[in-house]
């Protein structure tokens, strides 16, 4: 054997011991903090770095045929720009749609900028981008497999984000797909939120998504066209909360653990995937133990990542005994990722709850301080609790023997999914 190849192999033997085996952050506060102390606010603000802003107008719209028309019809009256971020932009009858209206928008002069992640929207190609691109769309993938780039090849944009005129601003869990719209395999649309945003922290959300397009290109989006001035247009106020895994102690991290340690009557949870590390998991042990309601609702059978359930189920024990409810929900694919908090609080974004989204991924979040939109966000919630089966703690204990022995070999799945 070469010393080539034996340094060949040590290196992939230290690539498997870094990707899997570096140790997990031990996140913990080190004075908990109620959500409801007039501090909270400024210690959340503070940590995160991240400036509130007053005054926004947020419109909940729950699901495909809500959201898809919402969004296609600000894109079709915009004038000056419209910039999209997407992990995933899959072909198909909606996003023709979104293909159509775009190019439309680009071809009367509208500054039309796309991102796309490589991977998440890796079947995006020949006529779809052809046809923006003759329309005078720019379109760049985030990412692309290149030499030089290879050691951030597990660094994904998941941020599913547009904004028209830099004055309306979509944010929430939904890319363009079929799936989100008709539902795919004779199965209902994928349940997913996305909030409308109108205001000041529109500005914060324009430059999450120009972001990204100065990674592709190096070109610096400026001008009013992108950043106009910006008035109160609501009630709530709003934080952006941007996180990619230049740091591994992420934003968003903070942001979920700084609420949930800070609830004092309630926590709800809406995630596809939920594969918290130890350190969350015990913040929601101890959170229950303080006579916290703390409920999450996750996929059920109908999910798109069979065996990321599986490894979230193995870990429901400890989390069912301290009285922690968890609902599977059987209705569809559930991909909405809301946190609710005290009925004051909610975060609504692209952040799952796993290692991928808090370590190497790109996300972006939008964290709210308004009843009225906790509200809103708390009747979806018991609407998919209604279509929901409760997995208690003796229904986990006689979950099936192959999936107790499947349990341990896929543990991998908890560092990287």
């Amino acid at each position: 054997m070469s010393w080539l190849s034996i340094a060949f192999a040590l290196f992939l033997v230290w690539l498997v011991v870094v990707v899997l085996f570096t140790p997990a952050i031990n996140y913990h506060l080190s004075h908990r903090t109620s959500v409801h102390d007039a501090g909270f606010l400024y210690a959340i603000q503070s940590s995160c770095q991240a400036m509130p802003h007053r005054g926004n107008r947020v419109e909940i719209l729950t699901d495909g045929p809500a959201f898809y028309p919402a969004m296609l019809a600000a894109i079709r009256d915009a004038t000056h720009s419209v910039i999209m971020e997407l992990y995933i932009f899959q072909p198909g009858t909606i996003a023709d749609q979104f293909v159509a209206a775009l190019s439309d928008r680009a071809r009367h002069g509208v500054n039309v900028t796309i991102v796309v992640d490589a991977i998440g929207s890796l079947s995006l190609r020949g006529r779809p981008v052809r046809r923006l691109r003759k329309a005078g769309c720019r379109i760049e993938s985030y990412q692309q497999f290149r030499w030089y780039s290879l050691a951030r090849l597990n660094n994904r944009t998941h941020r599913e984000l547009l904004v028209v005129d830099g004055r309306v601003a979509f944010a929430g869990g939904a890319g363009i797909a079929d799936w989100w719209a008709t539902g795919r395999k004779r199965q209902r649309p994928w349940r997913d939120t996305m909030a409308r945003i109108e205001g000041p922290v529109v500005a914060a959300l324009q430059g999450v998504a120009a972001e990204n397009w100065l990674e592709c290109c190096g070109e610096i989006l400026t001008g009013p066209g992108y950043f106009p001035a910006l008035v109160e247009s609501g009630e709530t106020t709003a934080f952006v909360v941007k996180s990619s895994p230049s740091d591994r102690a992420t934003t968003s991290r903070v942001v979920f653990q700084m609420l949930i340690e800070g609830a004092d009557q309630e926590v709800r949870i809406s995630t596809p995937y939920f594969l918290p590390d130890r350190a969350l998991r015990r913040a929601l042990v101890e959170v229950a133990s303080r006579g916290v309601e703390v409920s999450i609702v996750l996929p059920g059978p109908t999910t798109d990542q069979r065996w990321v359930r599986y490894a979230s189920r193995r870990m429901w024990g400890r989390l069912l005994a301290a009285g922690i409810r968890i609902h599977e929900y059987r209705g569809s694919m559930m991909h909405a990722k809301v946190l609710i908090v005290d009925g004051i609080w909610a975060v609504l974004g692209t952040t799952n709850m796993d290692n991928r989204s808090f370590e190497h991924n790109d996300e972006v979040n939008v964290a709210m301080r308004d009843a009225a939109v906790a509200a809103r966000l708390m009747a979806d919630y018991r609407r998919d609790l209604e279509e929901s089966d409760e997995i208690t703690l003796a229904r986990w204990q006689a979950r099936p023997v192959w999936e107790k022995i499947l349990g341990p070999f896929i543990w991998i799945l908890e560092r990287q999914q």
